[in-house]
């Protein structure tokens, strides 16, 4: 199929970004990044009461507007490929709000999802915790989450993932390969990519060594 946006997801340190980059440039495209500064995000690191609801929505806002540009932009004049879909938010929502904050927080989530357009085709990365963390430590992040969180956030991305039915979906296995690496078989991704029928379909990819 001729996917004209596509959304490329998974947990940190599974290479979504480096993904999205390489597809845009393939496939003619343009790239729609995750904007990843947030005032608050020091604060609820640090424990601060309240500082996990107000992280959240900045998140959940910053992720709102842009995706709410890309409807602006002639989706079928050129190829969009982001590395974020707006239900990322809240994936993490659930993670990290309590119930009061979680009621409140729906009620700004609901209108704000009907506005923004859904990806044509979700690319869903997974990877085990471990794998990730050692990821992430190689690249020197400055903030990552700790194994044990990783863990959480990898089990609630897949059961979201699951259950998800809104597009199709190709969930790619990344424990063996990293696809922000330049010797990734991306050839191979792609190529499931365009032969990707509607529904949900698998794929593990060979493991290719550097040379």
């Amino acid at each position: 199929m001729d996917f004209r946006y596509i959304a490329v997801e998974g947990p940190p340190g599974v290479g979504k970004t480096g993904l999205a980059e390489w597809l845009a440039q393939n496939l003619e495209g343009r790239t729609l990044l995750e904007q990843k500064d947030n005032p608050f995000l020091d604060k609820f690191l640090a424990g601060e009461p309240g500082a996990a609801f107000q992280t959240q929505i900045f998140f959940l806002l910053n992720r709102y507007r842009e995706l709410a540009a890309l409807a602006q932009r002639e989706l079928f004049s050129q190829t969009q490929i982001s590395d974020f879909i707006l239900a990322k938010d809240k994936i993490y929502a659930y993670l990290g709000l309590d119930d009061a904050e979680l009621m409140l927080y729906e009620k700004i989530y609901g209108p704000l999802a009907g506005e923004v357009p859904a990806p044509e085709l979700v690319v869903y990365l997974q990877a085990p915790a471990e794998v990730l963390s050692r990821r992430l430590r190689a690249r020197s992040e400055a903030r990552f989450p700790e194994e044990e969180d990783l863990r959480d956030i990898v089990r609630a991305y897949d059961y979201f993932f699951f259950h998800y039915t809104v597009t199709p979906l190709l969930v790619v296995s990344s424990a063996e390969v990293d696809f922000s690496e330049p010797h990734a078989d991306l050839a191979a991704l792609l190529q499931e990519i365009r032969l990707m029928p509607r529904g949900t379909r698998f794929y593990v990819p060979a493991k290719v060594s550097a040379e």
